[in-house]
């Protein structure tokens, strides 16, 4: 193929290179709008600070997310000690025999019932 046989399409390349741009530019700055809106700091191209996030407010942010963490991982902590008591009377022998007495129980109940005892 020659230069020559793709002239017809030149004008569909170019415009799909515009395009290609286009969406790349359209999508940095949905990126960036995306950072801004939830409070992620900007960075240049080699990773200088272009809005630094130490302001008074950043800091109380960080101040309460590390406090909130804390907490949840207390509490998550607590929920593990609960599950493993949990875990200890479910595969306890004597949940295994009150489980067996019901079923002892239920069988007697269905035989008075057949007889017409019950």
């Amino acid at each position: 193929m020659e230069a020559v046989d793709f002239l017809p399409y030149l004008g569909w390349i170019i415009g799909g290179a515009f395009v290609l741009g286009a969406g790349g530019i359209l999508a940095s700055f949905q990126t960036t709008r995306m950072k801004t809106k939830n409070g992620y700091p900007l960075e240049g191209m080699w990773g200088q600070s272009l809005k630094p996030g130490s302001d008074k407010q950043t800091a109380q942010r960080v101040t309460l997310l590390t406090q909130e963490n804390a907490e949840l991982r207390a509490e998550l902590g607590a929920i593990k000690d609960r599950l493993v008591n949990v875990e200890r009377i479910v595969t306890d022998g004597g949940y295994h025999l009150g489980a067996e007495i019901d079923a002892l129980r239920d069988r007697a109940l269905a035989g008075l019932k057949d007889k017409g005892e019950a």
